[in-house]
């Protein structure tokens, strides 16, 4: 009997295949995701038929945005330039109450249906609009400003270092809740943010959202990111436990977050290096892999309860991006082999997976076994490929900054 042979894959470190990755992935989407009238279509089949065309989200919109912003930086494609300001149109005009300045989170046919005011939606129109002035939309760089006004008048709680999560439309009232999840991506936001404008106070901020989380609030569970906290910033064990798969609040430790803040982590170390940064990335990766690593089926679980027992045995297509995004950054930054086998893992686990390869772009979730649950690949608010083709751009720029430095 022939014994079967191992399967080949890709360099997945070759700069060449990431690009060629990410114009593949974007090919899913261009140019059926473009309404000509009014922002992005935002709920894809797996074969790229758009199953809903009038519901939009906040998210998805922003990272929309962020989407052909980076594919115009990173390939010059200025013809995707006008594609930003038509979603920069869209969140500015139909998402954006004039009178409030806050951003309505869903939509349905232009009209809203939730005008709650999310940090985290805030945190993505930051990111949209300081990639957007990266390609070259000016008039971001003001909208920059008036988003960390708002963010400093209503959000910023001075007291904990941290973000607020939410108010209502007007905001007359501020939510009892407090997350993990939206000062992380605030931190991503602040950092891309430093990185476009070299306004200082975005670093600082994005430096204090770092300590506050993977530090001070980790202290209180384990050296571990939870993720629910009540408006005092004491741990909420039970928020969500009946939801565990709350698409942005779900109860457990979220593998996926962990590894998400060691990327964030080593981004921050980059502009103003500390010993502790590396230190908490390290032990937050591998935290994650250790407890949540599928060593039968390969991939990473999306939810671990406090006893380290799996409580959601799901494959989410953001946890094996950021995972591999981070494994070759922790590599790169502390030099050490183990994180570019773990590159190397996540991405096999991916290729063979969660890549579709006939249709394009990534599957949305998988079960434990690796199968999908429906024909859904992108619905709104949920996806755009953000995480994945954020993960490759991440990779490419740090083998980049590393090639410089050698």
């Amino acid at each position: 009997m022939d014994k079967q042979s191992p399967p080949t894959y890709p360099t997945f470190q070759d700069p060449h295949f990431l690009k060629d990755h990410i114009k593949q992935t974007m090919a899913f989407y261009h140019p059926n995701c473009i309404n000509k009238d009014n922002g992005f279509f935002q709920n894809f089949s797996t074969n790229g038929y758009i199953y809903n065309t009038k519901d939009r989200h906040l998210v998805s919109s922003c990272r929309f945005i962020f989407n052909y912003a980076m594919a115009t930086i990173e390939f010059n494609q200025q013809d995707y330039l006008k594609v930003v300001q038509h979603g920069i149109d869209f969140i500015e005009t139909i998402h954006k109450n004039p009178k409030t300045g806050g951003y309505a989170w869903q939509l349905s046919d232009n009209n809203i249906i939730d005008d709650t005011n999310h940090c985290y939606g805030l945190a993505f129109v930051l990111l949209s609009h300081s990639v957007a002035l990266k390609a070259g939309i000016l008039s971001s760089k003001d909208i920059i400003e008036q988003t960390w006004q708002q963010l400093e008048k209503y959000f910023w709680d001075e007291e904990y270092g941290l973000y607020r999560d939410e108010y209502n439309a007007d905001f007359t009232h501020l939510g009892d809740y407090r997350g993990q999840n939206a000062n992380m991506h605030m931190c991503e936001a602040m950092l891309t943010a430093f990185e476009v404008t070299l306004d200082n106070k975005f670093l600082r901020r994005a430096y204090l959202l770092a300590h506050n989380i993977t530090v001070r609030q980790a202290a209180f569970s384990h050296g571990l990111i939870w993720e629910h906290y009540t408006s005092d910033w004491k741990i909420d064990w039970h928020y969500n436990k009946d939801d565990p798969k709350n698409l942005y609040r779900p109860w457990g430790y979220q593998p996926g977050h962990q590894t998400e803040w060691a990327k964030l982590l080593c981004i921050l170390y980059r502009h103003q290096p500390e010993p502790w940064m590396i230190e908490r990335a390290e032990f937050l990766f591998n935290a994650a892999v250790d407890t949540a690593w599928d060593h039968t089926n390969g991939g990473i679980f999306y939810g671990f309860s406090p006893n380290g027992d799996i409580c959601d045995s799901d494959k989410y297509f953001w946890v094996q991006a950021e995972s591999f995004a981070t494994a070759a950054l922790m590599a790169i930054t502390t030099g050490k082999d183990k994180y570019w086998h773990w590159y190397q893992k996540i991405w096999a686990y991916s290729w063979e997976h969660m890549i579709d390869h006939q249709h394009g772009a990534w599957y949305f979730i998988l079960d434990a076994n690796n199968n999908h649950y429906n024909d859904i690949k992108s619905p709104a608010g949920g996806k755009t490929d953000y995480h994945t083709m954020g993960a490759c751009y991440e990779v490419i720029k740090a083998l980049q900054l590393k090639e410089k430095a050698s």
